[in-house]
């Protein structure tokens, strides 16, 4: 077996949830479950099917974040893994929809920060162990930090 890291290639801005399921019925599933969720999104999704043919699986409604979608997944190349860019949206408001989906095993992470994929090949195909999720703490914050943290979520409308 063999370990290596695939980095998540996207604009900085761009959110996305990448996540492990069971049935080629994901690509169906999750379209309908990020459009219901979020009316109006713009996103790109693709499945890396893990039986014959073995293809990855597409759909979406922006051109731009189905190209990312498929080209994220064919380098991460894990059987049964899917990964859904949003170009208008934050994880936060479609996570819990995604989750709901009855193929959906895991999420392995839901962001925009830089990332890599950590992946062991053997001979039979690709798993994902796991991932690194943007960068190491820097310290701790302080009350001044707190108080930027608290005015960051109200001015998104996450807390009143």
């Amino acid at each position: 077996m063999q370990i290596a890291t695939v980095r998540i290639e996207k604009p900085e801005a761009v959110n996305f949830i990448l996540g492990q399921s069971h049935f080629i019925k994901t690509v169906e599933d999750l379209h309908e479950a990020l459009v219901g969720a979020a009316p109006g999104l713009q996103f790109g999704l693709a499945f890396c099917e893990a039986s014959p043919p073995a293809l990855v699986r597409w759909s979406g409604t922006s051109a731009e974040m189905i190209e990312l979608a498929k080209r994220n997944a064919l380098a991460i190349g894990a059987g049964h893994s899917f990964i859904a860019f949003l170009a208008n949206a934050f994880p936060v408001q479609v996570l819990n929809a995604v989750k709901a989906v009855p193929e959906v095993c895991r999420i392995f992470c839901a962001t925009a920060n830089p990332v890599e994929v950590v992946v062991a090949q053997t001979e039979q195909g690709r798993a994902i162990l796991g991932v690194v999720d943007g960068i190491s703490p820097a310290g701790v914050e302080g009350e001044a930090e707190i108080a930027e943290r608290k005015a960051l979520l109200r001015r998104f409308g996450y807390k009143l």
